[in-house]
C-alpha cells in the first residue's frame, strides 16, 4: 500500500504491506552481505525446516517519530541480543549485533514514508525474523536460513489504547514448561497461544492470563506480554526463569520503576490468589507491542478482581508517561536507550 492511501489517525495493529524490506542468506556456513529489496514474496521448498519442524525466531521493534521530526529505535541492542539468545536455543547461526542494527536502520530509512506521525500515537513496527530455509528430512538443524527484515505502519496492539483492559486466568492452558523455549522468541511458542486467546477473546476478554505449568498457581505471563503487579507497595514481576519471554520493555520499566520512582523492586513468584487481595493495588503488562496497557480486571471462574473503577493506576501512569516521554525523547534520555536512525 502507498503511504498517501494510509490514515495514520486510524491504525489497528495489522499487516500493511510496505515497499522495501531486507534479506540475508546463510549458506556453507557464512552469512552473505544483506540488500535492501522490493517487498515481496521468496520461493521456499517444502522440506524447509521451517516449515516442517518450525525452526525459526523473530523479534519485535518499533521506530517511532518524534515531535520534531526525527526517527528513533528504543534499545535495539538489546534486541540483537535476545535475536541471538533465541538463535542459540533454536540451533541458528548468530548474526552480528552491529550488523543487525545497521540493517534495522537501513530497512527503517527506506520505508521511512510509512512512519508514522508523533500525535498519532502509532508506530512503524519492525518484524527482524530468521527461519531454517533449508530442506530437511530428519529432526534435525536446516544447513540453509534466510534473515528477513520487514516494516508494518500500526496504531495501538490493544484498541483500548491507554486504558484498562480485562484478563481472564486459565487453569486449563498453559505456555511454557520448565527445560523448554519458553524464553526463546520463537515461531512454534506463539502458535499454541491462538487457540487460548481466540476463546478469552469470544467471553469478552482481552487476552488471557498463563499460569506456571507445574503448580498452575504462579503467573507467567499475559498473553504476548509481561505482567506485573503492585503489591505491598512494591512493584513485583515473574522472575526470569526459563518459561517467559524477557522482554525488553520488562527490563526498562524495572530500571525506570527504581532509578525514577524509588520503588522496590521484586522479581519473583506470584501466585495468582495475591492479585485478588487488597495489597495488590495495581496491575499492568508490557512488551514492545503493549507498551505499558492497564489491567482493569482479572478474573477467574467466578471471582473478578477490579483494580482503581477500571482506572490506570497511579504508578502505572507515571511508568508510562516515563517510558514513552523517553522513547519519543519528550523526556530526557539519561540512560542511552534511544538511537536516532537518521
Amino acid at each position: 500500500m502507498k503511504a498517501e492511501d494510509i490514515d495514520f489517525y486510524n491504525l489497528g495493529f495489522e499487516f500493511i504491506e510496505t515497499e522495501t524490506m531486507y534479506v540475508v542468506d546463510y549458506k556453507e556456513g557464512t552469512w552473505s552481505e544483506g540488500k535492501l529489496v522490493p517487498f515481496g514474496s521468496f520461493e521456499i521448498s517444502p522440506g524447509a525446516c521451517i516449515l516442517n519442524y518450525g525452526q525459526g525466531i523473530f523479534e519485535g521493534m518499533k521506530a517511532l517519530k518524534t515531535k520534531d521530526g526525527e526517527i528513533v529505535l528504543f534499545r535495539p541492542g538489546e534486541n540483537a541480543k535476545r535475536l541471538n539468545e533465541s538463535a542459540e536455543r533454536m540451533l541458528i547461526p548468530s548474526y552480528d549485533e552491529e550488523t543487525f542494527i545497521e540493517a534495522v536502520k537501513q530497512v527503517v530509512k527506506a520505508n521511512k514514508q510509512y512512519v508514522p506521525p508523533a500525535d498519532s500515537g502509532g508506530a512503524l513496527y519492525i518484524r527482524p525474523i530468521i527461519i531454517g530455509n533449508g530442506p530437511i528430512l530428519g529432526v534435525a538443524p536446516a544447513k540453509e536460513y534466510k534473515l528477513i527484515i520487514f516494516t508494518v505502519p500500526v496504531g495501538p496492539y490493544f484498541p483500548e489504547g491507554f486504558k484498562g483492559i480485562d484478563l481472564e486466568i486459565s487453569l486449563k492452558y498453559t505456555r511454557a514448561a520448565p527445560g523448554g523455549t519458553g524464553y526463546a522468541k520463537t515461531c512454534c511458542n506463539y502458535a499454541g497461544t491462538m487457540k487460548p486467546a481466540k476463546e478469552t477473546k469470544e467471553k469478552g476478554f482481552a487476552q488471557i492470563i498463563y499460569l506456571d505449568a507445574v503448580h498452575k498457581r504462579y503467573i507467567d505471563e499475559v498473553g504476548t506480554a509481561n505482567f506485573f503487579a503492585v503489591i505491598d507497595g512494591k512493584l513485583a514481576t515473574p522472575k526470569l526463569t526459563g518459561t517467559i519471554l524477557p522482554g525488553i520493555t520488562r527490563k526498562s520499566v524495572l530500571e525506570l520503576a527504581s532509578r525514577e520512582l524509588g520503588m522496590d523492586i521484586e522479581e519473583r513468584d506470584i501466585s495468582y490468589e495475591e492479585v485478588f487481595e487488597d495489597r495488590c493495588t495495581e496491575a499492568f503488562c508490557t512488551g514492545t507491542a503493549a507498551v505499558i496497557t492497564p489491567i482493569a480486571s482479572i478474573t477467574l471462574n467466578e471471582k473478578k478482581r477490579v483494580f482503581n473503577n477500571r482506572e490506570p493506576g497511579e504508578i502505572t501512569v507515571k511508568l508510562y508517561d516515563l517510558l514513552t516521554g523517553i522513547q519519543r525523547l519528550e523526556k530526557e534520555d539519561k540512560y542511552g536507550w534511544v538511537v536516532k536512525v537518521e
